[in-house]
């Protein structure tokens, strides 16, 4: 047998796949893309057919030097390539750079072990061209957007801005809803809980919920008072009681977007960081005795199956682990979203046998952490049913029904091992409740009436964000992690406690995309155009014919703004702070991360200030040192992060990253600071011994 080269993208990558392989095989890597559309020019003959213009990506020639020599030596050339749509542009492109023949050149797995990798090599076939149609599509349509917008923005907003086909509708969403919370206006309630005692002297509380039979709201303060002057000296009865059992199923393996979810919500990973470290599991890891193996499946998919095999070795670990009740009786299968790539499975361990505690010395800690958020929640998708016992007790007060909700753990099931993280407002599972019979006497307590304020819809986490683009139908697994890294690195949004909080400049490309390109930055016309890209991959539609159906619409669009557009010539706001190194009156100007100020002098005069947002507490520093008092007030670090410090900067260097408020520490005499909102203020003297 002649000698045989094998072409993947990454050199981690290809020092697995060597060990698998005996001599007569050479593996190199691609080190990525090797041909792309050029950076300085468009790219795309509209005129002929949408064509683009490939040329080597800089800096690639020797790589492809390298592989050209190593295919010239081979009797054969395999591109294993990743299993999707970029990996199979990968495998076109690098088919056409080193001329080798499409038949029967590609080969694809999804884990990459010892027995997936030589069944692959068995079974080679030609590449597809559907799928890099697919592929080709998506770079033009981004290409076309990105190209020809990004002018527009540079002439009327900033120089230097760009647009994005997908990234803009995310920054939309973010916008949206910051204008749907600063709108909100909270509305009062009160709500009332009784403190009580069973006949036999146990705890437990119960909430106000029906008056007369009726769901009862209590819109002030004169409305509880009202409740708890009818039902003061009546006797406290129970009405009913309610039991019944309730089974919680365990959720899917993971895909990318529910693994980019619970690494938010559970380790506090970018989605970035999330698909980085997946990354590094894929592709191999150093195990001890074994060797460099592969510890996860392919970390971009939209599927939840899982091969027979992995569900086999599953269910014999759990029930040699927990025993036959954790099993259940036939392998759980889940319900696929629309339009998954059901040829795919989920991501899950290559080997469930190698547990979080067999591989922990050889992996760093981001790595275990993820392999073991990975491992378990696979595990657990595949044990019995939680089974609950649930019981709601309804007592009479007069004319007034107040409820009592609990649940106990019958039998635990999957949450022996795992349970699902939880985002803003969903509410987890309830306390014991003490027994009670229906015609039974409870004793009143305490009655604690609260006043609460409806609050406004959440900021997006990263979690929150990425679960909204994929319920929308915005990007696909690959695209989550560039989208918001992609946003944030443009300066069109910034994280606040890890929350995204459009900037100023987020504010204004979406008002000026919205007045002139309203489809571009519909939620629904990007779903369907992400549509339109799975047909072109299941070979449904012709990728010049998609493109040229968005293009018209596209170039209409175009072509009205820079009219419209050409008509206003944008005037910089003048301030009333004066310039001190020539006496005009500054500007204000757009950054990246909002608003400064600016000498309308420039280039002769270069002077620039931020604009400090006052909190409204003096710098206590600036008293004990003798100083005029400063005020605090809000800065920006050179990577945008908020933090706080003394308007008499530099001769002052008071920082803080978390917001002081007028008060200080009665024990050191410091700032207290608020760590996080609607939390108490701490002492940010760290060596307080009062440690407020």
């Amino acid at each position: 047998m002649g000698k045989s080269l094998v072409i993947v993208e990454s050199p981690a990558k290809a020092r697995t796949i060597a060990r698998f392989l005996g001599r007569n095989y050479v593996v190199k890597a691609s080190m990525g893309h090797v041909r792309d559309l050029p950076k300085s020019q468009f790219g795309i003959d509209i005129e002929n057919n949408f064509e683009p213009k490939y040329i080597t990506i800089r800096g690639k020639g020797p790589v492809l030097k390298e592989l050209r020599d190593a295919a010239r030596k081979a009797d054969r050339v395999l591109v294993a390539t990743d299993p999707d749509r970029e990996g199979e542009a990968i495998a076109w492109h690098l088919a056409h750079a080193l001329d080798v023949q499409e038949d029967n050149c590609r080969i694809e797995f999804r884990e990459i072990t010892k027995d997936a990798v030589k069944q692959s090599i068995k079974n080679p076939r030609p590449i597809s061209q559907d799928l890099v149609d697919a592929q080709q599509a998506r770079r033009v349509l981004d290409r076309i957007v990105g190209y020809q917008l990004s002018p527009l923005l540079w002439a009327k907003i900033k120089p230097g801005l760009s647009a994005g086909r997908v990234q803009s509708v995310a920054v939309r969403i973010i916008v949206d809803r910051q204008r749907e919370i600063d709108a909100f206006v909270p509305e009062e309630y009160w709500t009332i809980t009784a403190q009580l005692l069973t006949a036999r002297e146990e705890p437990f509380t119960a909430k106000l919920s029906r008056y007369q039979g009726k769901k009862i709201d209590l819109p002030n303060e004169e409305s509880a008072l009202k409740v708890k002057t009818d039902i003061t000296g009546l006797p406290w009865v129970v009405k009913a009681v309610q039991r019944r059992e309730r089974k919680r199923n365990p959720a899917p393996p993971f895909t990318t977007s529910t693994m980019q979810q619970e690494a938010a919500r559970k380790l506090g990973f970018t989605a970035k960081k999330t698909m980085q470290v997946a990354q590094q599991l894929y592709e191999g890891l150093d195990v001890g005795d074994e060797g460099t193996v592969g510890l996860i499946t392919y970390m971009r998919t939209d599927a939840t199956r899982v091969s027979n095999e992995a569900l086999s070795a599953v269910r014999k670990l759990i029930e040699g682990e927990y025993g036959k009740d954790y099993v259940p009786a036939k392998p759980r299968t889940f319900t696929a979203k629309k339009g998954a790539q059901e040829a795919h499975e989920a991501i899950r361990p290559t080997a469930v046998e190698r547990t979080p505690a067999y591989v922990q010395k050889y992996l760093s800690r981001d790595q275990f952490r993820l392999y073991k958020l990975i491992w378990e929640r696979f595990v657990a998708s595949q044990m019995a049913s939680a089974v609950l016992d649930v019981v709601a007790v309804d007592l009479a007060v007069g004319e007034y029904e107040f409820r009592a909700n609990g649940s106990t753990i019958k039998f635990p099931g999957f949450l022996k091992l795992y349970e699902e993280g939880k985002d803003d407002g969903e509410n987890g599972e309830q306390g014991m409740l003490p027994p009670m019979q229906e015609g039974e006497q409870a004793s009143l307590v305490d009655l604690n009436l609260d006043q609460h304020f409806t609050q406004p819809p959440p900021r997006f986490t990263e979690a929150m964000l990425v679960k909204t683009l994929e319920e929308l139908g915005i990007g696909r697994p690959s695209t989550y992690a560039p989208i918001i890294d992609t946003i944030v690195r443009r300066g069109y949004v910034r994280l606040e406690d890890k929350r995204f909080v459009p900037t100023e400049l987020g504010y204004v490309v979406v008002d000026v995309l919205k007045e002139y390109f309203a489809k571009l930055l519909d939620t629904g016309f990007t779903a369907a155009m992400e549509e339109e890209l799975d047909r072109i991959e299941e070979g449904e539609a012709v990728w010049h014919q998609v493109i040229k159906g968005f293009y018209s619409g596209f170039a209409a669009d175009l072509e009205k703004a820079h009219h419209d557009l050409e008509k206003i010539e944008i005037q910089d706001q003048e301030s009333d702070e004066v310039c001190e190194k020539c006496g005009r009156k500054m500007v204000y100007k757009m950054g990246r991360f909002g608003k400064f100020l600016a000498c309308p002098g420039y280039p002769e005069c270069k002077n620039t200030k931020p604009i400090l947002n006052e909190v409204g507490v003096e710098c206590v520093a600036c008293k004990a040192a003798g100083r005029p008092g400063g005020q605090i007030v809000e800065r920006r670090s050179r990577r945008g992060r908020l933090f706080y410090g003394c308007s008499n900067y530099p001769d002052c260097d008071y920082t803080s990253w978390y917001r002081p408020v007028n008060q200080q520490c009665p024990h050191c005499g410091s700032l207290l600071v608020v760590k996080k909102e609607n939390t108490p203020p701490i002492c940010a003297n760290k060596e307080c011994p009062g440690k407020v």
